[in-house]
């Protein structure tokens, strides 16, 4: 006998929203209970406080250990402003994999991305400086360290200053803006 069927959410994160729906902090941070989400799902996988972008969401334990763990290699997309304008020495240091302080990563697939991709503005906005270049990069890695895609930026002198997850698998972000989602 079939149970119920399976819960699985595609949810646009806002900048500064933790991936749970409680928070312990004094005074407490936004949380996912904000945006009216269905009962009993919860994050498959995390996505930075600092970071924006596609976060799935399900009620089935199964199906979110295939979506993260790192043994099924699921692709993940980031695009990321970073601080600086990249080498192709850089780049390709990325695309290689970088050594980080908890071992070398697997080879990422890198590019520029140029124009800049048409997101929504992000509130409080990116610090600007005029005289300081700064560059949009598409990345994609298959694991899911903690702040890995910041710390490989930061590994070839190119610090991220805003990250936005545009598709995890086969899903994408598309047109859904931050705050909203839709069932898959």
């Amino acid at each position: 006998m079939a149970g119920p069927p399976r819960v699985l959410i595609a949810f646009n994160k806002p900048f500064n929203v933790l991936c749970q729906f409680t928070d312990r902090s004094d005074p407490p941070r936004r949380t996912l209970a904000e945006f009216g989400l269905p009962p009993r799902v919860y994050a498959a996988g995390r996505l930075d406080y600092d970071s924006e972008g596609l976060l799935l969401l399900t009620d089935d334990g199964a199906l979110a250990n295939r979506l993260t763990d790192p043994r099924h290699k699921q692709p993940k997309t980031y695009w990321v402003q970073v601080e600086g304008a990249p080498t192709e020495a850089q780049l390709d240091r990325l695309r290689r994999g970088v050594v980080l302080n908890d071992g070398p990563t697997r080879p990422a697939l890198v590019e520029r991305l140029d124009p800049a991709p048409a997101l929504w503005p992000r509130d409080p906005p990116v610090r600007f400086r005029k005289s300081v270049p700064d560059a949009w990069l598409s990345m994609t890695i298959t694991e899911g360290r903690n702040r890995q895609v910041r710390r490989m930026t930061a590994a070839v002198g190119l610090p991220t200053l805003r990250l936005v997850r545009a598709s995890m698998g086969d899903t994408r972000l598309g047109d859904l803006m931050p705050g909203m989602w839709r069932p898959l």
